[in-house]
């Protein structure tokens, strides 16, 4: 009998050689076939894709064998695929879901097997443990299909996904003025999905795009992982000040998220990312509608939800809850901590693209340059301050989960704790508007302690008291 094969947030990710093997990536795709089939799929079309880390392209292939064998239909991307292209795939083919080879922003150790619904978007969580409970224990209970005896019978059919994607994208917004502008943009797609994108959609106009490790190397040098968050982005940072850029864009290892660096190479978190493209959406582009957010993520959007009179929805974190409520509420934006953000008119997914040529646009509407662009929000709404510390930890989860609700802190940052909210972690809300929210990692075993406060000095002491809160200190 093989290990149980448990999912995280979006599917399930291993470590190479280690639990990521062929035969067990085999086993997911089987559950994942029984669970289409089970819903009336049979016979459909799925699409696979695939990142750039180690052996990708032939995981991918091995999903695509197993899904024909069991009489399904597939779109094989033929070459290395955003995320968020691929998620788009879905219903411009109209297709029933997705397979994803990706770790997204884990180690170069990791990879993946991330599933999408019909509509391109997470699969909810009811949905994930269907697929899950559907993993056979036993590899001789896996189907397959020789790539070869499936290609042959039309079962397996290579494709293109990029021209109807940048269709889409000039649906969204007109390129045109970004490449008139004359900015000078540096873009580091940290050696993933996201390269050569923005050059060629911004070719041809006095807008120079410059890129930095843009080449497939998937052991991630100069980073310890592909994710957009400091220390990861420094060499981009002090790239943008050589080189006189006017921004730093960045996507992660498979370009669903995105990072942000300004004109004088200051990193402007994920949390503050987000509040700028709401305002944009509200302020610069005058749309209206819903906002949905992950509760770890920043307050400024229940700030401009009052400002402009529109509704916030809070969810647990991840997409697999974001999602499913964009399409309930059809939201204008939705997203999380991490980086990644969805827009309406698009597939309810992350689209670290969508989102940093939306930033461009904003800068050139505005005239702004990043850093002005974020005094602009703070006038609206006041600064926020945020900081995230991330540790592995031992013992049984429960036992650590226990100790967080059994502490009771009155106070943290010598601030008084007003509530506990344990939708999903432990975010305690405190008496000035901050928080600070205690969360286990979906994919890692790792222990998340986020704040988010109006007063930059209380970041160091609410991030202590959360550690020791956290047992971790």
């Amino acid at each position: 009998m093989a290990d149980k094969i448990v999912f995280g947030t979006d599917g399930w990710r291993g470590r190479i050689a280690e639990d990521y093997t062929f035969a067990n990536l085999r086993r997911c795709a089987q559950g994942f076939a029984d669970y289409l089939i089970g819903k009336g799929w049979q016979g459909e079309w799925v699409v696979v894709g695939h990142d750039k880390r180690f052996h990708s392209e032939n995981f991918a292939v091995s999903v695509a064998e197993v899904l024909a064998a069991n009489g399904l239909r597939v779109y094989l991307t033929q070459g290395a695929t955003p995320t968020p292209v691929i998620s788009f795939s879905v219903p411009n083919r109209k297709a029933v879901g997705a397979v994803n080879i990706t770790a997204s922003h884990n180690p170069a150790t990791d990879n993946g097997f991330k599933v999408r619904d019909p509509n391109g978007g997470a699969i909810d969580p009811a949905g994930l443990k269907q697929i899950e409970a559907l993993i056979p224990d036993d590899p001789k209970n896996v189907k397959r299909k020789s790539y070869q005896e499936a290609e042959a019978a039309g079962l397996i059919v290579k494709f293109d996904p990029a021209p109807a994607y940048i269709e889409r994208v000039h649906d969204l917004l007109d390129l045109q003025p970004i490449k008139d502008a004359g900015l000078k943009v540096l873009v580091d797609p940290m050696w993933g999905n996201g390269a050569g994108w923005f050059p060629f959609l911004l070719a041809g106009g006095k807008t120079q795009v410059e890129e930095i490790h843009n080449y497939r190397n998937p052991i991630f040098p100069e980073m310890s992982r592909p994710e957009p968050i400091p220390p990861n982005v420094n060499v981009g940072l002090q790239q943008t000040v050589a080189r006189g850029a006017d921004v730093l864009v960045i996507t992660d290892g498979d370009a669903d998220r995105v990072g942000i660096g300004d004109e004088n190479g200051n990193f402007i978190d994920q949390l503050r990312v987000f509040g700028l493209l709401a305002y944009y959406l509200l302020e610069v582009r005058g749309e209206r509608g819903p906002i949905v957010k992950t509760l770890s993520t920043t307050s400024m959007l229940d700030k401009l939800g009052k400002l402009y009179n529109v509704p916030v929805h809070n969810t647990g974190v991840g997409f697999k809850y974001v999602a499913p409520m964009m399409m309930e509420t059809q939201a204008m934006i939705g997203g999380e901590e991490s980086g990644g953000y969805a827009f309406r008119g698009h597939v309810p997914e992350r689209d670290g693209i969508v989102a940093g040529l939306y930033m461009l646009d904003m800068m050139v509407r505005t005239g702004r340059k990043p850093s002005q662009l974020l005094e602009a929000l703070f006038a609206k709404v006041g600064a926020h301050y945020y900081d995230r510390i991330d540790r592995p930890f031992t013992g049984e989860r429960q036992a650590r989960e226990q100790a967080i609700l059994d502490a009771k802190p009155a106070t943290i940052g010598g601030v008084p704790v007003v509530n506990l909210d344990t939708t999903d972690g432990y975010k305690f809300n405190l008496a000035d508007g901050g928080w600070l929210l205690i969360r286990f990692s979906g994919t890692e075993p790792i222990m998340r302690v986020y704040c988010e406060t109006t007063d930059k000095e209380r970041v160091k002491g609410i991030l202590e008291d959360g550690m020791r809160v956290a047992g971790l200190a």
